[in-house]
């Protein structure tokens, strides 16, 4: 992640919250908060999330590279269920699921570059030599096309119903959502310091100071800053199976401390 950009010491990003389902945001300090979850049954979604575009179109998310993304986190189990992470992505799915205050936004293909834990039900990728789940440093890189510009291949949906049609459509979306990850190992539930940076043809991961990934696979237009805790899964994986819910869970906590912020 060696780069000549002068980035400043960044700031603290003014982030609005949303909880649902028994999720509750409780600041911690100036720069310090902790997203927790009651225990919740898989028939209900639960969500603790901080952001920087609640009320923002596409449009208007504030960054674009050069970015660089700095905090401490942890949380109360390394086996979650659901997802939790930090990052910034572009709101792709504009699925509100209860949670009040969301700006209504057409869904587009997903454009990402955060640090993501993802339970063993999830399998969040189109690619076979990508890990599906755990923690993980990850981007998507997809067309910035509107929303309205999918709507032709909304028929093309129903071809996730049967499994050989679905592992056609997963190769074909591989032509254009491109993806990188890799699995992290450490320690979770414990301190740690974890930045990121994105410039317009790179990306670069660390942890504690050591660079775990690096990748030429970057996000494409304007994103916005996402921490956040929920019980959802999603799946879709090379045998052309399609699943999503939600998952049980037991009291969870995310803790977060050190936020900053630079980009231009």
């Amino acid at each position: 992640m060696n780069s000549t950009h002068p980035f400043n010491a960044g700031e603290i990003p003014a982030l609005a919250v949303r909880q649902g389902g028994g999720g509750q945001v409780t600041p911690l300090g100036p720069d310090a908060w902790r997203l927790a979850l009651a225990a919740t049954s898989a028939n209900a979604y639960a969500l603790a999330q901080l952001d920087d575009y609640l009320h923002l179109p596409r449009v208007r998310f504030r960054w674009h590279p050069p970015v660089q993304l700095d905090l401490e986190a942890r949380v109360s189990a390394s086996n979650l269920p659901g997802t939790w992470g930090f990052g910034l992505w572009n709101d792709p799915f504009a699925m509100p699921l209860g949670v009040r205050g969301s700006a209504r936004r057409w869904p587009i293909l997903p454009n990402a570059i955060w640090f993501f834990h993802a339970s063993p039900r999830n399998a969040l990728t189109l690619r076979d030599d990508v890990p599906p789940n755990g923690f993980l440093a990850a981007t998507f890189s997809a067309p910035t096309w509107p929303g309205l510009a999918l709507l032709p291949a909304l028929p093309a949906l129903l071809g996730l119903l049967w499994p050989p049609s679905a592992r056609w459509l997963r190769r074909l979306l591989r032509q254009f959502i491109r993806q990188d990850a890799v699995r992290l190992d450490h320690d979770v539930t414990t301190w740690h310091h974890y930045a990121l940076r994105w410039f317009s043809d790179r990306a670069g991961f660390s942890v504690d100071g050591h660079v775990v990934f690096e990748t030429t696979i970057v996000p494409r237009g304007r994103l916005g800053l996402v921490i956040w805790i929920d019980n959802q899964y999603a799946a879709f994986t090379p045998q052309g199976q399609v699943r999503f819910g939600l998952e049980a869970t037991p009291p969870a906590w995310l803790e977060i401390r050190g936020l900053r912020i630079a980009g231009e």
